[in-house]
């Protein structure tokens, strides 16, 4: 599939971005070539290549082309509301080939929902951004109160009579149609950013990691952590490498298994089977390797090792690989079974150069090694490290480098071409629904089943395929942004946060008590603390023009006042109407607004770590904090942020946890509440696949790790910067046995 983007007026004409960004008339656009996954009614299970088309918050699904083929109907269609959840499922084995899932679903019930696929984890990132895109043009729609024919059909907790919230103004600047992908021929194989990330292990929260590089190996530079080098333990080293491919293209070549490509680059685990597939982001392989180039011993070695891998919000890849064992792999005769180092692989796309306009991306491949064979590696260049498993691995970034270099059309397997623009003559899927109003929501038009529509989901035969190289014939895949022209709030300071007018109470600590004991410093296990704002960093005052980002200094806008630990058999929601709960004390009836964060972990049993947050004024409403909380969910999803940072633990957990700020209304189901003096969150952790499987590796460790959480605000706006932090916590050592049951 490919993906294009133009620009698309109301009256169907194609031009040229505007340099203002202004242009009410516009719609979004984006179609192009995907799989549609599901069931008929008898429960056959079906895979058809169809053509998606998003015009505005409507979609429609094609048999064909309806550029090539003007006048042709959709067998699908419907609209994409403020409830739309769309969740990244990973890799799936379909028809023998790989691809990438995308669940669509209703976050106020999940009965209603539909599936499509793609072949690279970059399509299915532009497709998301689509969707997301999509979103907020219905819910601006929404806001400014338009004809009952334009409204879409909502939950009733949508509030239409609602401030209108800001849009992002995506065309800004935009004045080329863009290409990116290579087509449906790579669907039709089943084979298997333009993103401005920045350089390095950038993160939003500081790091105690000291690296130091101790050698450089045929263009990549190998580092040390020598922050704690003197314990005695295992060292952490990483081999650093800028390859010149996009992210999403490394990506698929580290996660394939196909030994004839892993044989031109890695020289240690080019001979891989899969032997489990747990779900979309977790596998378990196989692999055997000659042990003749790196031991004087002959010998054939064998090991087992499970692969997670999942994508942040900034387009970065992170792949986890551990040492396992499984049923169906059993040690075999003839085999020395071999313990492959813990490892990590971090995948950051990078700024591209100007002068040559070529895709390059940071390739970060962490473990874990004996000091001794380190020190000994050091001192000495015929040391025998060079033949272990652990510089084996080191090498692997080497390889992809030199790999990437010797295959340069691989560096544009996904990347961006400049075409020329044209005018268009034909109007898709707006002129279906200028006939009849459409009220199915999106997931309930893929995912239905009717007479008129199942013989045309089980024939393919509007595919036009050259019998030749057996190839589909396809135009450019388009899509079409433009900028929505909304009005600007005057400045508010992060000072005004809360009503100046009201003097300020003094908030008593002592007379609020949660199930999580507070800690009297960080030594202390099972307990909470406070940490202040320092260590996090936040958007600064020059964001929107430098990118730039500040640490965070003093205390956070609101005061944590206790911290619940809880668990039940079921979702714990709505804590804060728990006759039990701190918020219906009358200390906590007395204080001008609480908010409460309930992060529900997917376990068994259920638990919840509530986290209470008091102002001593109540909020002002016109600050940014009085939009979030009064605001509708639309809005509360797109800017409630969290950034973790693991302060102590594993290595590999904070590898996967990571410090990059999260929005979590996106990643994640949030649910809101507020009444009275109090907004709570329930936060579904469970609800993203990747996260569960973030959440099970962290369980693991729980009683090691001490983690610090920020909660704030994100600021898109010049007026809302700089960014401030609403509250922190500091998570020490809690153990599971620990958490107090509750009656829900």
């Amino acid at each position: 599939m490919a993906l294009s983007l133009k620009k698309v007026g109301s009256d169907g004409s194609e031009r040229e971005g505007s340099e203002s960004g202004a242009d009410e008339g516009g719609l979004f656009e984006y179609f192009g070539w995907v799989y549609h996954l599901g069931a008929n009614s008898i429960g056959r299970e079906f895979c058809h290549l169809r053509f998606l088309y998003i015009k505005g918050k409507h979609v429609c699904m094609y048999k064909r082309d309806p550029h090539e083929n003007p006048g042709i109907k959709s067998i699908r269609k419907g609209v994409i509301g403020h409830t739309l959840m769309v969740e990244e499922r990973g890799r799936r084995k379909v028809n023998h080939g790989d691809v990438y899932v995308l669940r669509f679903y209703n976050r106020l019930d999940e009965s209603r929902k539909g599936e499509i696929a793609c072949a690279t984890a970059g399509e299915v990132r532009k497709w998301m951004e689509a969707f997301d895109h999509a979103k907020q043009l219905a819910e601006y729609e929404l806001s400014r109160g338009g004809s009952a024919r334009n409204k879409l059909n909502m939950e009733t907790e949508i509030n239409l009579e609602a401030r209108r919230h800001r849009v992002r103004r995506y065309a800004h600047g935009l004045k080329k149609l863009i290409r990116i992908g290579q087509g449906p021929e790579t669907l039709i194989r089943q084979s298997s950013e333009l993103g401005n990330a920045i350089e390095g292990d950038a993160g939003d929260a500081i790091e105690a990691h000291e690296w130091k590089c101790v050698r450089t190996i045929d263009g990549i530079r190998i580092f040390e952590d020598v922050a704690d080098s003197k314990s005695g333990k295992g060292v952490l080293v990483k081999s650093v490498g800028v390859v010149d491919a996009n992210a999403d293209t490394v990506f698929e070549v580290v996660l394939n298994l196909e030994k004839h490509r892993r044989y031109e680059w890695d020289m240690l685990t080019a001979d891989l089977e899969l032997v489990d597939s747990i779900n979309g982001h977790y596998d378990v392989v196989y692999g055997t390797f000659d042990s003749r180039f790196l031991t004087r011993w002959n010998g054939k070695r064998d090991f087992v090792f499970s692969r997670q891998w999942f994508r942040g919000q900034d387009g970065a890849y992170t792949i986890l690989q551990f040492p396992t064992i499984h049923k169906d792999r059993p040690k075999k005769s003839g085999y020395r079974r071999t313990k492959i180092n813990t490892s990590s692989w971090e995948i950051r796309g990078l700024n591209v150069l100007p002068a040559s306009n070529s895709p390059r991306c940071l390739v970060t491949l962490m473990l874990e090694i004996r000091s001794n064979g380190l020190f000994s590696w050091k001192k000495s260049c015929s040391s025998k490290l060079e033949k272990t498993i652990p510089y084996a691995l080191l090498c692997q970034v080497a390889g992809l480098k030199e790999y990437f270099g010797a295959n340069p059309a691989l560096t544009f397997e996904s990347s961006a071409t400049v075409v020329q623009s044209k005018i268009s003559d034909v109007s898709v899927c707006s002129t279906e629904y200028e006939d009849a109003e459409v009220n199915d929501e999106f997931y309930d038009a893929i995912a239905a089943d009717s007479p008129s529509s199942s013989s045309d989901e089980d024939s393919d035969d509007g595919i036009e395929v050259d019998q030749k190289d057996r190839k589909v014939k396809l135009k450019n895949v388009s899509w079409a942004i433009t900028s929505l022209a909304l009005k600007r709030n005057s400045a508010v300071d992060e000072n005004k946060e809360l009503d100046s007018k009201i003097p300020p109470i003094d908030v008593d600590l002592s007379v609020f008590q949660g199930s999580l004991a507070r800690g009297k410093n960080d030594t202390d296990a099972n307990c909470w603390t406070s940490p202040g704002g320092i260590g996090f960093m936040i958007r600064g005052k020059t964001y929107l023009r430098d990118n730039s980002k500040v640490v965070m200094g003093g205390d956070p806008l609101l005061k944590l006042i206790a911290v619940d630990w809880l668990k039940a058999d079921k979702t714990i929601d709505r804590v804060a109407l728990h006759p039990r709960c701190i918020v219906q004390s009358d200390a906590g009836k007395k204080l001008p607004f609480i908010l409460i964060i309930n992060l529900q972990v997917p376990a068994k049993p259920i638990y919840s770590m509530v986290l209470y947050y008091a102002s001593d004024r109540p909020v002002n409403k016109n600050s940014l904090l009085g939009k979030f909380v009064n605001g509708n969910d639309f809005f509360r999803d797109s800017r409630f942020k969290l950034i973790p940072s693991i302060v102590e633990g594993y290595w590999m957990v904070k590898r996967a946890v990571g410090t990059k700020a999260c929005l979590l209304g996106k990643a994640v189901t949030c649910k809101y509440l507020r009444q009275d003096n109090f907004l709570e969150i329930d936060v579904d952790i469970g609800s993203s696949s990747v996260a569960r499987s973030i959440i099970g590796l962290v369980l693991g460790y729980v009683t090691s790790i001490v983690v610090d959480l920020a909660i704030l605000i994100e600021a898109k706006e010049e007026e809302e910067l700089p960014e401030y932090i609403l509250g922190t916590v500091r998570l020490n050592r809690v153990r599971l046995d620990s958490a107090v049951p509750i009656e829900v």
